[in-house]
């Protein structure tokens, strides 16, 4: 395989707002002209990433889910990885409160915070590793709960919306795993949000597509070398204008 791309969904392949990718069909395009491979890197979990895979047009390649914790082979029936998402929810309920996981929503409450449809909320519910939600104290009690959730043994991750919480396994972990499977010569990594940081970074070649309502990124080392480099525009026009341009023939 000439190259292999990883790619974070929301806010970067996908619109943050309405989920499209349509801007990003020029960037697809070109991977599928080279031959090239493309794994879809997310918070997301295995139900909500498989519709994706399948209407990209790379239904034979590897996905990442539910941020880095499980990888979906195409060639098997269910996500490796241990499931974990009992023993999470039940470290939660000994945690100070003030943090709303997906799994205290409703499915109307959820689809209003994320802007899916119900039946991309029920899918997004579907849980097997990790659990993203919203803080709805105060700064200070967030500190205290991130400070407990530590002491239990769970991670958090800040993401371009919602903060996760896992047992701490990261898109890079698995990014090597897929590596180490497929054999690319190249790869590619892209994402907007501070969670993508260390997969970016583990990449040949690092993006950083544009996002002006999340975390900002500190500035890089590897941005002086070029391994990392940013985009101008957002989302799925972003995106593919770093493949577009990273791709361009000499």
């Amino acid at each position: 395989m000439p190259l292999l791309v990883f790619s974070d969904l929301d806010g970067t392949l996908l619109d943050h707002h309405d989920y499209s990718w349509e801007l990003a069909r020029p960037g697809l395009q070109r991977l599928h002209d080279l031959g090239a491979g493309l794994v879809l890197a997310s918070s997301k979990t295995a139900a909500e990433i498989e519709g994706y895979r399948q209407s990209m047009g790379f239904p034979h390649m590897p996905a990442i889910v539910e941020n880095g914790a499980g990888i979906l082979w195409p060639d098997e029936a269910e996500t490796s990885g241990s499931g974990e998402y009992e023993s999470i929810r039940g470290i939660l309920e000994q945690l100070p409160p003030g943090f709303v996981g997906f799994a205290d929503m409703s499915l109307g409450e959820l689809s209003d915070r994320t802007g899916l449809d119900l039946d991309a909320a029920a899918k997004a519910q579907l849980r097997q590793f990790s659990e993203p939600g919203l803080w709805t104290g105060s700064p200070e009690g967030l500190e205290r709960f991130l400070d407990a959730a530590a002491q239990h043994g769970l991670h958090a991750r800040q993401g371009g919306r919602f903060l996760t919480l896992s047992m701490g396994k990261t898109k890079a972990v698995a990014m090597a795993t897929v590596i180490n499977r497929l054999t690319p010569e190249q790869t590619i990594a892209l994402g907007d949000a501070p969670n993508d940081l260390e997969m970016i970074l583990a990449a040949d070649t690092g993006v950083i597509v544009a996002n002006r309502l999340g975390a900002p990124f500190p500035e890089l080392t590897p941005e002086e070398e070029g391994q990392v480099i940013r985009t101008t525009l957002e989302g799925p026009e972003g995106w593919a204008e770093a493949v577009l341009t990273l791709t361009a023939a000499p």
